[in-house]
């Protein structure tokens, strides 16, 4: 998938006049991108659409038209595009209950690498998890990861053939899968495999 250039971004002034058009355009696109895992994890697939849009709203909140300020912001989020041959995803622990989420991203500590992805009957695809940054400390984990799914040969060629995909948690505080993911997020998937 090819990465954003300055040239795919609007003027601080264009995004102003189309941000509701955009943000809707983006939000139907994001349903089909979005997988839950259990009641409190979910996977966000990231694509070329998402990380538009993640660095116009970054670029009007921050209110930045320098060129340098785009290429930082493009530079952040341009390794979270997939590559055609993986898939890119914001992983979410999510409690709205603030003592609750505390307490849980204590018991969760690595759970960003007991993420798999699973392809009909191919090997399980463990994320590669926060390869920017690292998230967790000894005593707790973040409630946001970036994970990396990189596929084989015979996995590309499983999604080409529309094969089952499912996903899933093997933390031993917190075990689920979602197995196979709906036809709407298979076939998002799918078109991010080149």
């Amino acid at each position: 998938m090819q990465k954003l250039t300055r040239s795919d971004l609007y003027s601080l002034e264009q995004y102003a006049e189309k941000r509701a058009e955009f943000r809707a355009q983006v939000m139907a696109h994001k349903k089909n991108r979005r997988v839950p895992i259990g009641n409190h994890a979910t996977l966000y697939f990231e694509d070329r659409l998402t990380m538009q849009y993640q660095i116009q709203e970054m670029l009007r909140v921050e209110r930045i038209f320098e060129p340098a300020g785009i290429e930082e912001e493009l530079a952040a989020y341009n390794p979270l595009i997939p590559d055609g041959d993986n898939w890119k995803a914001t992983f979410m622990i999510e409690y709205s209950d603030v003592a609750e989420r505390q307490a849980a991203l204590a018991k969760l500590v690595e759970i960003e690498n007991q993420v798999w992805i699973e392809i009909a009957d191919t090997d399980r695809i463990y994320a590669i998890a926060d390869e920017d940054l690292d998230r967790t400390t000894s005593d707790k984990t973040s409630a946001v990861h970036f994970l990396r799914f990189q596929l084989n040969a015979e996995q590309i060629a499983a999604v080409k053939a529309n094969a089952e995909i499912g996903v899933g948690i093997d933390h031993v505080n917190y075990k689920f899968e979602n197995k196979p993911v709906a036809d709407n997020i298979r076939e998002a998937l799918a078109a991010d495999i080149l």
